[in-house]
């Protein structure tokens, strides 16, 4: 018992380190943070559990009293409320966002729905960003629907469709910056505005930023979603989601938390918490990489980048407006008569793989099709213009270069 005792200790020691840690910078707090004093380990220990052992019965009621007077405090009785390895990763992550709490889920959009889920009823209605995920825009435009909510998706360009969206039923208005696929910066300060002078709720999907770059929370959204199956984890093999709120959230999504039992393992908690250890040295490695890319790719008249290159742009302005650096995904809007030279171009690349998701240490190109971009109301898209999605990873710049370089000559 007495081991039992300070093994919990211990994870409290852990809890301070992370607290100690994050007066440091960002950099330092990721390689100090939650050392395992008990095992005497740099990373903290998966635990797994669906049965939580108790000594005794008053245990096990003391336990669910302080979870009531503490309900971020990792007091947990049941191994599907989590353990502390999944306790240390959202305690990791609050700190990181800046937030009051971050909830922690199995996948990057069973965070999106959590968001969601939690703060509309059947009735209510919600404005998004016209350019979503794919499956967000499945989810908002039709799920919804069948439980009497509506979704209004709004121009990023033309705020002005936001404000002319809002009703007495407009509970949330969702936001994903940039936008997916298609790369849109939107003036996150004016959206800000609209929803608390209507009294709206907020979220943003900050995916391709992370709070390395971007802290929502801080800024004035009530809700911010990651994958952390991209950059948090950093290695392709993960799947999990965070969900950062602040306290005015937190009671409506800690319920349907509990009602949809939309929790992250303990085996992927402990991978990202892993991965987090090397977020800013990866980050700032697929900027460097990336901005190379751009550079290169800047030549050529049949390509408009869509990434924060040209600083003349809307598209740079409202980037440098809010956000401290760029990641590694990066969009190509290409110019060419013959969609299948577009393709020969996709497909004749040999450092990048092809598939969906990112965030991984290695390349990936995808030719943007509908199955990809959803039926948008709003995609800029010129006629015999092609959508194509770039992943820089963490490859030698000169050899990704070359690697395109011979690709384009596919381009007709």
């Amino acid at each position: 018992m007495k081991m039992f005792c300070n093994y919990w200790s211990d994870i409290a020691l852990s809890i301070l380190v992370i607290k100690f840690f994050m007066s440091k910078s960002f950099k330092t707090f990721l390689k100090h943070t939650a050392k395992d004093f008990h095992n005497k380990s740099v990373n903290p220990p998966v635990v797994r559990a669906s049965t939580i052992i108790f000594k005794s019965l008053q245990d096990m009621r003391r336990t669910q009293t302080k979870a009531k007077k503490n309900p971020i405090g990792g007091h947990y009785d049941y191994g599907r409320q989590g353990t502390s390895t999944t306790y240390i990763l959202q305690k990791i992550l609050t700190k990181l966002e800046e937030s009051y709490h971050v909830f922690t889920t199995p996948t990057g959009f069973g965070s999106v729905f959590l968001a969601i889920i939690s703060v509309v009823r059947p009735g209510d209605e919600i404005i998004v960003s016209d350019p979503v995920y794919s499956p967000t825009r499945v989810l908002t435009a039709k799920f919804l629907k069948e439980f009497n909510i509506k979704t209004t998706f709004y121009n990023p360009h033309d705020l002005k469709s936001i404000s002319q969206s809002v009703t007495k039923k407009t509970k949330l208005i969702y936001v994903e910056n940039p936008g997916s696929n298609s790369f849109e910066f939107q003036d996150l300060g004016k959206i800000i505005e609209i929803a608390k002078k209507n009294k709206i709720l907020t979220a943003i999907d900050n995916t391709w930023a992370t709070p390395y770059y971007f802290k929502p929370i801080k800024f004035g959204f009530d809700m911010s979603i990651v994958s952390a199956t991209k950059y948090y984890s950093g290695h392709s093999d993960v799947m999990g989601g965070s969900l950062a709120v602040n306290r005015k959230v937190f009671n409506k999504v800690k319920v349907a938390e509990k009602m949809t039992g939309l929790r992250l393992g303990p085996d992927d908690a402990y991978l990202i918490t892993r991965g987090l250890r090397t977020l800013d040295v990866r980050l700032d490695r697929h900027s460097e990489n990336t901005k190379k890319i751009a550079d290169f790719l800047s030549k050529f008249k049949k390509i408009k980048l869509l990434y924060p290159h040209k600083k003349d742009s809307l598209n740079f302005r409202m980037w440098k407006k809010y956000y401290s650096g760029a990641s590694g995904l990066m969009g190509l809007k290409i110019k060419s008569k013959n969609k299948n030279s577009v393709r020969k171009f996709v497909n004749s690349l040999k450092l990048f793989g092809h598939g969906y998701s990112w965030g991984g240490f290695e390349s990936l190109s995808l030719h943007q099709e509908e199955v990809e971009t959803g039926k948008r109301q709003f995609v800029n898209l010129g006629k015999d213009e092609h959508l194509v999605r770039l992943h820089i990873g963490l490859e030698d710049p000169s050899d990704l270069i070359a690697d395109i370089k011979q690709a384009l000559k596919h381009l007709k």
